[in-house]
């Protein structure tokens, strides 16, 4: 008999459940007597340990394991019949009722949304593009030289890409605050390392000079007790190191790999290398961008369960990374994390409708030619592909990564697609060093 589920708002259900007594009490003594033939006790035989003595020590513990097990099995049964899944975990309450042939029970509970349909058709996408030709691949080189360089001391200012050692002092309103005074602290002007006013104040120093200067702190700086204040600054330069780059020549090729230090081989390899690390980062900006046009036209409801999950999710991670640093800070609050999580379970229930709906699940040959795409890149293929293919959470790893490429081609294909050149440099980041 189909059992009436219960609406009691967009995605809340409650079901009244009913489960006979004499069928709780039949299956509490069959397990019961299975345990009795399987336990050990003091002073008996296997096997031969009294039912009584059983049902004395575990028969609570098997009469809650039955009753959950009969109350799950209704609930699974009913959901089954509405045609209904289950999101999160269930409440169930003990329910009063005065026939006693019946355990009585009331489950409120979630239900995934009707997804629909996206209309992919409708969806604007923009995909990234980003040619590489002969000066991205002698700015790539030129990136190596300076990876393999060496400081040596400078007489003149300095300026950007020169490392400089420092002594500063900072006080508010005359008064010193945490982390704002070090000695001998170094660090590579113009990589963005410290705040743009101190840098400003270090370029043109030479060593031994001092310098004074205010410095407002930003209002979103990470450092809450500074934030938004000016403070006044000394900075006494110790020493001002320049960066010698190695000559590109033959034994700078060999130095990178190149046996027999050709410069055009060199070249050749860094242009493969570049191409595929820049189709790589197109590839994750283009996916990017298909994911926000999804989660954008998507409309439905969420299961409050599984937004809470997801959030709660991210706390810990942020929690993680923050003692894995080995900060002190408090972790934020919970509620932070409240737009993320509802955009990673809106864009985990569309993009799994479409898995679904569309066959877009990963082929056993889409995945060995992931795993094969990345073994070229080391040394051992071989062993990268049996350290792949011998595990299977890197392999459900790699499968995710391929419903997501699947996913993306499917939507490029049928969505209103342009295409955005990239620069460069800042694709690659190499304003940083990349």
């Amino acid at each position: 008999m189909q059992q009436n589920i219960e609406s009691i708002g967009n995605l809340e259900r409650r079901l009244d459940l009913s489960v006979p007594n004499a069928e709780v009490a039949a299956e509490v003594a069959q397990r019961l007597a299975r345990l009795a033939r399987e336990s050990n006790m003091p002073g008996f035989r296997r096997g031969k340990v009294p039912v009584k003595m059983i049902a004395q020590a575990h028969g609570a513990q098997v009469q809650a394991e039955v009753l959950n097990d009969k109350v799950s099995t209704l609930l699974a049964r009913a959901l089954e019949q509405n045609k209904l899944r289950l999101a999160g975990q269930p409440q169930i309450e003990s329910k009063a009722d005065g026939d006693t042939a019946y355990q009585n029970f009331r489950a409120t509970f979630e239900v995934y949304p009707e997804v629909g349909v996206v209309d992919v058709a409708q969806l604007v996408v923009q995909r990234a593009v980003c040619p590489v030709g002969p000066e991205e691949v002698e700015k790539t080189i030129e990136v190596m030289r300076r990876q393999r360089g060496a400081f040596a001391p400078a007489t003149r200012g300095a300026h950007d890409g020169d490392r400089v050692k420092v002594d500063f002092r900072g006080t508010i309103d005359g008064d010193s605050f945490d982390g704002g005074s070090a000695s001998g602290y170094s660090f590579e002007l113009g990589r963005g390392r410290m705040l743009p006013e101190f840098e400003d104040a270090v370029r043109g120093a030479v060593a031994g000079s001092t310098r004074r200067f205010p410095l407002r702190f930003p209002d979103d700086y990470h450092g809450a007790a500074v934030a938004g204040k000016t403070a006044q600054f000394e900075i006494t330069v110790q020493s001002v190191e320049e960066r010698i780059l190695p000559p590109l020549d033959q034994e700078f090729a060999r130095s990178v790999g190149i046996t027999d230090g050709s410069l055009d081989v060199l070249r050749a390899e860094v242009r493969s290398n570049v191409e595929r690390e820049v189709a790589a980062r197109l590839r994750t900006r283009t996916r990017d961008r298909v994911m926000e046009a999804l989660v954008g036209a998507a409309r439905f409801d969420l299961p409050k369960t599984l937004v809470t999950a997801e959030q709660d999710r991210l706390w810990h991670l942020a929690q993680a990374e923050i003692a894995a640093r080995g900060a002190t800070q408090a972790p934020p609050d919970a509620a932070v994390f409240a737009a993320a999580a509802e955009r990673r379970v809106r864009l985990s229930l569309v993009v799994g409708e479409l898995v679904r709906s569309q066959g877009l699940q990963a082929r056993p040959d889409q995945v060995r030619k992931a795993i094969e795409a990345v073994a070229r890149g080391y040394e051992k293929p071989a062993e990268v592909m049996q350290w792949y293919m011998g595990n299977r959470e890197r392999l459900d790893e790699v499968e995710a990564a391929v419903v997501e490429d699947n996913v993306v081609d499917w939507v490029l294909q049928r969505a209103q697609v342009s295409d955005h050149a990239v620069v460069f440099d800042e694709l690659m980041d190499s304003a940083k060093g990349w």
